[in-house]
């Protein structure tokens, strides 16, 4: 049964300090129900070496495994598996043959026959937690302690409430963290008597309780929750990627001044977490998953405005969308060709189009007929072509006067279209991995709304554009790539108080900051100290030093 705990227990036993000591090799995989052996067999190896690799020949990934895995013991851990079909356990596991004795396989699952055809131990079955248990999960959320008896006004009305759980965990810690710090019995009571625990099972399969926690998220918080609709089960994203989308879908918008407010997005962000919608990923602490659970109730309430295509390949396979449809995603796929999209063009209304990009895959390729109908989508505020193998952008990306999230990373574009400084609304433009980028917009001074343009990893790049300094409301910047026009000069960066996080300047033997006279490059050094003082721009510090350097 779903929600009974299994990943948690997994993970409790997978971070034990006694556990860690014990193994050579630790790797933590999510099956769900694509049993593709070819990309579990690269996350495996993900997990194990923390590097990629773009190989989708089995038997050469399979000897890589096996090396890694030779004479080494290892932990190794399926997390939720659907898969009855024991070939294809065959095929997977022969890599784990060469591990050393002691060597350990960890698989939940929800199905019996799993277990059957993994040939695993006899498996543990897991129960519902007792009323007891089930309280002192729900106090620990709500409350901050195990011992709901702390607080006596809340404590009959709590056994109640957790008795609607029946016996889940998740349940529990979802309708417990929806009440913390909510000491009012009110607030306990309207929680008890509210109606959506009553609905039917034919008209909703979601389990009451979390219905229950959707319910009394706010209407905005309800909008962001929908929109992680959009993810696939087990996709595991960051906390800055969500806010990003949020932020470009008008989610976020600050009522004043029309611009989005990121903090916001990092207030609902946690607040999401805190109630259990979101929880952190096994494989890193910089990535998020949502539960199966809460990844079908973010389905149930999205309703037909989100759509997500799961299939990779398009055989045999049509797609129908609603046509009040906003937002769309699918699994991109290693050859997406026109049929996949041919039923998306009428829909003239649709905001997101974001195409999901699994760890494991590996680049992929787009028809080039594809790309000038979908620029014909011009309501679009989210678009993607992350990780396709595409060298270059028609000009008509241009006309997507409404796109405020622009994602190229890890496609082989050379240049950006002139036409990318119409885009007078974008946001957010992503290059990152785009290694053969050579130029961007000759001048993108009309982008004055950008606050993020991540050029990380361009190698390529061979200066910045001109204008560069009129985007103040910039506030990611990876690379600032010094050219010998003055327009794209190191002066610029001085007027971009807002910038945060690293920033790596390159070529700064074109900068003629050698001409000025070093008392000048003094006083710009002093306010830049102390604006850092004032915790604004802190990237700076570093800039001085790498300046001092050159100056000397």
């Amino acid at each position: 049964m779903g929600g009974l705990g299994k990943t948690t227990l997994a993970q409790l036993v997978y971070n034990d300090a006694r556990v860690q000591g014990h193994f050579d090799l630790k790797a933590w995989t999510c099956v769900s129900d694509d049993f593709d052996v070819i990309r579990l067999t690269k996350t495996i190896l993900r997990s194990i070496t923390k590097q990629t690799t773009d190989d989708s020949d089995l038997n050469l990934l399979q000897e890589e495994l096996k090396k890694k895995l030779s004479q080494k013991k290892f932990l190794l851990v399926l997390d939720d598996v659907w898969n009855e079909n024991y070939n294809d356990w065959v095929d997977m596991s022969r890599p784990f043959e060469a591990g050393a004795p002691g060597s350990k396989i960890i698989v939940t699952a929800r199905n019996q026959e799993v277990a059957a055809i993994m040939g695993t131990a006899r498996a543990y079955h897991l129960k519902k937690l007792s009323n007891d248990d089930c309280l002192s999960v729900f106090a620990q959320h709500s409350l901050g302690t195990r011992d709901i008896s702390s607080n006596k006004s809340l404590e009959e009305i709590g056994k109640k409430i957790v008795i609607k759980c029946n016996g889940l965990p998740l349940a529990a810690k979802t309708l417990g963290g929806l009440l913390r710090g909510k000491l009012d019995r009110s607030h306990w009571e309207g929680v008890l008597s509210c109606k959506i625990w009553d609905l039917p099972e034919e008209r909703c399969d979601i389990i009451p309780a979390l219905r229950v926690s959707y319910y009394y998220l706010s209407a905005p918080l309800k909008q962001c929750f929908a929109y992680c609709s959009l993810f696939p089960k087990d996709y595991e994203f960051e906390e800055e990627e969500i806010i990003l989308l949020w932020c470009a879908s008008g989610f976020l918008d600050h009522g004043e001044s029309g611009n989005p407010s990121e903090d916001l997005g990092r207030k609902f962000f946690q607040e999401l977490r805190s109630r259990s919608f979101f929880q952190q990923s096994s494989n890193s602490i910089s990535r998020f998953v949502m539960h199966d659970l809460i990844n079908d109730l973010a389905q149930w309430a999205a309703g037909e405005m989100y759509f997500r295509m799961e299939y990779i390949s398009e055989v045999d396979k049509q797609q129908s969308f609603p046509r009040n449809l906003r937002h769309l995603s699918y699994i991109r796929g290693d050859y997406d060709g026109v049929k996949r999209f041919e039923e998306l063009y009428d829909i003239q209304h649709l905001r997101t189009l974001l195409p999901v990009t699994l760890l494991s895959s590996r680049p992929g390729y787009l028809a080039h007929s594809i790309l000038p109908k979908l620029f014909k989508l011009q309501r679009l505020r989210v678009f993607s072509l992350r990780g396709y193998h595409i060298s270059e952008l028609p000009d008509s990306i241009g006309d997507l006067r409404y796109l405020r999230y622009l994602n190229l990373s890890l496609t082989e574009i050379r240049t950006l279209p002139e036409s990318v400084n119409k885009l007078y609304n974008l946001h957010t433009l992503l290059l990152e991995g785009c290694r053969r980028l050579k130029k961007l917009c000759a001048d993108m001074g009309n982008l004055i709304k950008l606050h993020h343009l991540d050029n990380s990893k361009t190698d390529s790049l061979e200066e910045m554009p001109l204008g560069i300094g009129k985007l103040t409301f910039l506030q990611t910047l990876c690379n600032f790539v010094v050219g010998k026009d003055s327009g794209s000069g190191i002066r610029e960066l001085k007027l971009l108080t807002h910038l945060r996080g690293t920033l790596n300047i390159s070529k700064l033997e074109n900068s003629s900051m050698g001409m000025i006279p070093r008392f000048l490059f003094h006083a710009w050094k002093l306010f830049v100290l102390k604006t850092c003082k004032n915790g604004k721009t802190g990237f700076l510090l570093e800039l001085v030093r790498e300046l001092n350097g050159f100056l000397n």
